[in-house]
């Protein structure tokens, strides 16, 4: 977490984060709001702190609650940088809160009188992470990931060239991504758990976790996973380890001892520490005298705690069907539901339409305006939050206007926002994702209600998605230059598209359905039918209406005009070279982001104490 703090919670990059006093964040509770610069960099140190108060077991109580009350508030206030693992940290951070963690090889173990850790604490944290497994596993039960079409082309990647020794990319893809990683999920959890398969399960969750940390910008969570592997081997470890490499037999006897009476946290009692050592390692509620040992209320409330929350663990990633707020295409936020990779989202076009009711004039506005990621393109409740956002922004605009010639000046109170957003979800048929018609500013939103404005997926043309490989295949046959998109439209809706320049030999075809088209220098449309065809003239705009009363699905082919006359003159793409030395290139990343982390935390000291302006950059895209 020391790590984590720095990178992919963004003390390196906080400034970018969080600097700029108009940006667009989309926070899980009405309201919350992040700090200013300067005060969001202490609160970063705090938790900065924490992490390393709990590395080293020096404070822990107070390290725990340092680190964790800054990181659910840096959770919380943003739901565009949701992912799995930045809430298992947070989940994780909770629970070793709540544990005897500091009382065995830390700092503070030197003053504790409790020298063993209680049973509860080693299960607590195990489960956890059989959950991110085992959870992660059922997701990639469905349809989507077993017929191979979340993770394609994943294959290309340098890590699985020893697979293609003996099987093709597209049978690595389809075995090796999607199978295996669905079994793997699913049973790894259980192979840790047994001493008999514990060996070769950690094995291959080592090889797992180390190709996944070359594959994907997961931060450190291949290495928390890769840490957290001995939690599954018997509590006792560490002191046996100890204890082969010193050879002490009093020492292995004290070790004995030690596991035994953290075993046995919940059958305490005030007998003399000869009977508890004793007992069988492992057993609750024994004792060597013919009286029961009767259980505490602070045992009962462990016991209460421990069951909900290993039932709240099972019941987040599946109550979608409570909170029908946050769904769209698939149930729920990218956070808690353990959906990893099983989802692959291309988005091809996204308008952001301002309309002024007043004046009756429309401006388009850049999707990446003022937002640090496109993650509110996805989802419904931050699309009406982005526009919000907007609206305040405009206003903020209009009012810093010098002129009243530019162009913010100009515009109203009144305002409208639009936005057509197009996606396709595991290889479908790009759709639109939101009603264009809808007005993002006065549509009604409900967490526990279901999304009026998110347009349903058209899953009457997933088994298309074979055939389209297959039409894609055959295009990219036609030369280097070519390629195709696919795309789908419920009836009476319009699609108007621009082609550029760029593009040449570019044609519609109409697979299912039929479509009205027109060219804006056209004074009529063109009724196109299933299976028709029409060629589109480059560097104008386009409509294309479905008018069949039901779903219509149509293709444009084109080809790269300006990649062809590269290739024509000898010209080819610059290849990417590879790194000679990439652990070195990411250690040098590394202490960089560490020396600008240091840097924000030394200038929001220096403008709080002593009004040093504080230095902000700001992004070039």
């Amino acid at each position: 977490m020391v790590l984590d703090v720095v990178e992919e919670r963004g003390l390196a990059i906080i400034d970018l984060k969080w600097g700029d006093p108009n940006g667009c964040h989309f926070p899980l509770i009405h309201g919350l709001r992040p700090l200013e610069l300067p005060w969001m960099i202490v609160l970063y140190s705090v938790m900065w702190l924490g992490a390393f108060g709990i590395m080293l077991g020096y404070r822990f109580k107070l390290a725990c609650g340092l680190f964790v009350l800054p990181y659910w508030y840096l959770f919380l206030v943003d739901k565009s940088y949701w992912n799995n693992h930045s809430y298992l940290y947070g989940v994780v951070s909770l629970l070793f809160w709540g544990t005897g963690a500091d009382r065995y090889f830390a700092i503070d173990a030197k003053k504790s009188k409790e020298k063993s850790v209680p049973y509860w604490n080693y299960f607590i944290l195990k489960f956890q992470f059989f959950a991110l497994y085992f959870i992660a596993g059922l997701k990639k039960s469905s349809r989507e990931w077993l017929e191979g079409y979340a993770m394609t082309n994943l294959s290309r990647h340098w890590v699985f060239e020893p697979f293609k020794l003996v099987l093709s990319s597209e049978q690595t893809d389809f075995y090796i991504v999607h199978w295996f990683g669905f079994i793997f999920d699913l049973t790894v959890g259980f192979f840790m758990i047994f001493d008999a398969t514990r060996l070769a399960a950690m094995f291959f969750c080592t090889a797992f976790h180390l190709m996944n940390s070359r594959l994907f910008s997961i931060g450190m969570f291949p290495y928390v996973c890769l840490a957290t592997m001995p939690l599954f081997c018997r509590v006792d470890w560490p002191r046996k380890l100890l204890e082969a490499r010193t050879h002490s037999r009093e020492k292995l006897d004290d070790g004995e001892c030690s596991s035994r009476k953290s075993r046995d946290y919940f059958a305490k009692d005030n007998e003399a520490e000869s009977d508890v050592a004793e007992r069988d390692e492992g057993s609750v509620g024994r004792r060597s005298g013919k009286r029961r040992v009767g259980v505490s209320r602070k045992q009962k409330l462990v016991v209460a705690t421990l069951l909900l929350h290993v039932g709240l663990q099972f019941f987040l990633p599946y109550s979608h069907f409570v909170t029908k707020g946050y769904n769209n295409w698939v149930p729920g936020l990218y956070g808690y539901s353990w959906d990893m990779m099983v989802h692959a989202w291309d988005t091809v076009l996204v308008v952001v339409k301002v309309r002024d009711n007043e004046s009756e004039r429309d401006y388009f506005l850049d999707p990446g305006a003022w937002v640090p990621n496109d993650r509110w393109a996805k989802h419904g409740d931050m699309a009406r939050q982005y526009a919000h956002c907007i609206k305040d922004n405009l206003q903020k605009l209009k009012g810093r206007a010098s002129r009243t010639t530019e162009p913010w000046a100009q515009l109203s109170s009144n305002l409208s926002i639009y936005m057509d957003v197009w996606c396709s979800l595991n290889g479908r048929f790009q759709q639109r994702l939101f009603d264009p018609n809808a007005d993002m500013l006065k549509v009604d939103w409900h967490p526990l209600k279901p999304v009026s404005y998110v347009m349903p997926l058209l899953r009457q043309f997933s088994s298309y998605r074979s055939e389209l490989e297959r039409i894609q295949q055959d295009v990219f046959s036609w030369s280097n230059y070519t390629d195709v998109l696919f795309v789908a439209d419920y009836p009476g809706m319009r699609l108007e598209n621009y082609v550029d320049l760029e593009l040449a030999n570019v044609s519609l075809s109409v697979l299912e359905g039929e479509v009205s088209y027109r060219d804006e220098e056209e004074a009529s449309a063109r009724t196109i039918g299933k299976g028709g065809t029409a060629r589109i003239e480059t560097g104008r705009f386009h409509k294309v209406e479905t008018t069949s009363p039901h779903p219509a699905c149509y293709m444009y082919t084109f080809a790269n005009r300006t990649k062809q006359q590269l290739a024509s003159r000898g010209i080819s793409e610059p290849t990417r070279v590879k790194e000679a030395f990439p652990l070195l290139k990411e250690i040098g990343y590394k202490v960089d982001a560490f020396g600008r982390a240091l840097g924000h935390v030394a200038n929001a000291l220096l403008h709080l104490t002593l009004g040093v302006p504080m230095i902000r950059r700001i992004p070039l895209d």
